[in-house]
């Protein structure tokens, strides 16, 4: 089955964000990728099948320029504009008392400016077709906060609590607005660590396994799909029952 609006998907080269962008075209919906290099992007298409309405726009989700003219971009290949996934992330982890101000604020910039710069060019066009799918991906780390983490954890609360206010403006338009919090999901990061944090780690989540990629693309598919359509503002944990 085929869809007609695209589907925005940032910091879909790798990670979370590519299977995302891969399960949500295997549904059949045109993909719009996103990330920092077209390069990197191109590879990571080429790992989807060649048949697929998947195209790739780079950008750095922190400029506003380079988001604007993104947008600009994908709305001239695709007129309709389904959804907004704001994927796209980063870490600088570090005690609060050695916390350097740029790595404060270079989290600040990508993981909740970049949140809102995306949100804030698709809101129009989203608005005017009165219709709109918006997913943003936060954690578990904005809802319980976490040591090392307070940049992090910061960016991450302020997408929870972006997303409620913007759910409020555009739910008159049709356009929905809501997060999806993961826990401890399984990635080639979460892989490296030492057996004892992963240990550790499972101790706190009672269904006993990390989460698979996989459980985090149902919620998000889930979201954007018109099963969802009378929800709104509101944040999907995704974590195995680790935080309640």
């Amino acid at each position: 089955m085929a869809f007609e609006g695209v589907i925005i998907v940032t910091g879909a080269a790798r990670g979370i964000g590519f299977a995302l962008a891969r399960d949500l075209s295997a549904d059949g919906w045109p993909i719009a990728m996103v990330d920092l290099s077209l390069d990197v992007l191109e590879k990571a298409r080429g790992d989807l099948p060649a048949e697929a309405d998947v195209r790739c726009y780079a950008a750095n989700v922190a400029d506003w320029d380079q988001v604007q003219a993104a947008v600009k971009a994908i709305q001239a290949d695709y007129p309709v504009v389904h959804g907004l996934v704001n994927n796209a992330g980063i870490t600088k982890d570090g005690l609060l008392v050695r916390m350097s101000p740029e790595s404060w604020q270079a989290v600040l910039d990508v993981n909740l400016t970049g949140t809102f710069f995306f949100t804030r060019s698709v809101a129009p066009i989203m608005m005017r077709q009165r219709m709109g799918r918006i997913v943003s991906i936060s954690s578990v780390i904005g809802l319980i906060g976490n040591a090392g983490q307070a940049n992090y954890a910061a960016s991450k609360a302020g997408i929870v609590a972006m997303t409620k206010s913007v759910a409020r403006e555009l739910g008159g338009r049709g356009v929905t607005c809501n997060t999806v919090a993961p826990g401890f999901i399984e990635t080639d990061m979460t892989a490296s660590l030492p057996e004892q944090v992963r240990a550790d780690m499972l101790q706190r989540i009672p269904l006993k396994r990390m989460g698979q990629v996989e459980d985090l693309s149902g919620a998000v598919r889930f979201l954007l799909s018109p099963d969802a359509t009378y929800i709104t503002g509101q944040t999907l944990v995704v974590d195995g029952g680790m935080v309640m």
